[in-house]
């Protein structure tokens, strides 16, 4: 006989997954539209709202549930994760909003040297999509993966900042906007790697230790 907390263990997980691919959807629209010198701050504005609304679902149905079932051990760490990887997943949301920011505020930056950001957002999206396969499939693995490739983003983003202060050829509007976006990229790897971390806390129960 399937448990009632079965039964809300696998809506959570389908409430997350939901939000995992409305997130990685919108982080994308953000960097296309920056490097096609597009302004679509509005749309991904709602969809950030959007995602809100889904993390405060699962925060309030994982609040139930420890309320109704009192689940112990794997149960439990399972529900705490959900709801710091619905944080992860919103907060993807709301960098990538901020990323669409930069049109409003720096308008044509079309001249723009964007292969940096092409580079990290490649490689943030890749992290995305391994911590929500590591989550599907609890796959510690992957998720230790994950936390080695946050270096790669780390390395780009201070590449780039290390270069801009050597080089006097740059506009200040392209430095500023590039750096920027790197700066939230990196967060976004981040969160990936935090979503990583928590699938290696509902497998094993113990927090990844980062080097």
């Amino acid at each position: 006989m399937t448990r009632l907390m079965d039964i809300g263990l696998e809506r959570l997980e389908n409430m997350i997954l939901d939000m995992a691919s409305h997130a990685q959807k919108t982080i994308q629209m953000a960097i296309d539209a920056y490097i096609n010198n597009e302004n679509l701050s509005q749309q991904i504005f709602q969809r950030s709202e959007e995602e809100r609304m889904l993390q405060d679902e699962i925060s309030e149905l994982s609040v139930e549930m420890l309320a109704r079932y009192q689940p112990l051990a794997s149960d439990l760490r399972f529900i705490k994760a959900c709801m710091e990887v619905s944080y992860g997943f919103s907060r993807f949301e709301r960098y990538a909003y901020d990323i669409s920011q930069i049109m409003s505020i720096y308008g044509d930056i079309s001249s723009c040297d964007k292969s940096s950001i092409t580079k990290a957002g490649i490689q943030a999206n890749e992290m995305i999509k391994l911590s929500i396969q590591a989550f599907k499939e609890r796959n510690t693995a992957i998720a230790r993966k994950i936390i080695i490739m946050d270096d790669i983003v780390d390395e780009i983003y201070s590449t780039f900042v290390k270069q801009s202060m050597k080089e006097d050829n740059k506009s200040t509007m392209c430095i500023v906007s590039i750096t920027l976006i790197l700066r939230y990229l990196e967060r976004i790897a981040d969160h990936a790697t935090y979503i990583a971390e928590s699938v290696i806390y509902v497998k094993t129960g113990e927090r990844a230790v980062r080097k």
